[in-house]
């Protein structure tokens, strides 16, 4: 449990850690409870646990001291939909939650879809990837760090 005024309780001291550490571009994956944390994290990215989170409350508090990337096409990509669910035009709503926060957090940039064996290579290069407990298909995503300003600091 985080102890400080102001830092949502969802936010482990771990990541908070792990957030403070990372420079502008490094990247950060919430990962859904399907994917493959362990074996990604084997050879790369420092595994971060948060079972029994979904990534929509986890998100809202990480971009709450977490900027995003303003310097790219866009700051989030998730796993795009393989052939198959794009055939049967599986929908994914929980996209459109991302998208929301997102916004809030003052992104108006697109999310970026990401083939799945590639989102997964670009997992294996990223700072860190945290565990979730979130069960909605394709519920992956990605964030990539921006600035923080001088005076932004206080």
């Amino acid at each position: 449990m985080v102890v400080l005024r102001g830092v949502p309780r969802v936010l482990s001291p771990e990541l908070l850690y792990t957030m403070a550490r990372m420079g502008h571009g490094d990247e950060l994956v919430l990962a859904d409870a399907n994917f493959p944390t362990s074996s990604v994290c084997s050879c790369g990215p420092t595994e971060i646990r948060a079972d029994g989170l979904q990534i929509p409350e986890l998100l809202e508090a990480i971009l709450k001291l977490f900027p995003l990337d303003t310097y790219v096409y866009s700051p989030a990509a998730v796993m795009d939909l393989v052939d198959s669910d794009k055939q049967k035009g599986l929908p994914v709503p929980v996209w459109e939650t991302y998208s929301c926060i997102l916004n809030e957090a003052g992104s108006d940039k697109p999310l970026e879809k990401v083939e799945r064996f590639a989102f997964y290579q670009r997992a294996k290069k990223a700072f860190a990837v945290v565990a979730t407990g979130e069960t909605s298909l394709y519920g992956n995503l990605i964030i990539k760090k921006g600035i923080i300003a001088a005076e932004d600091l206080c």
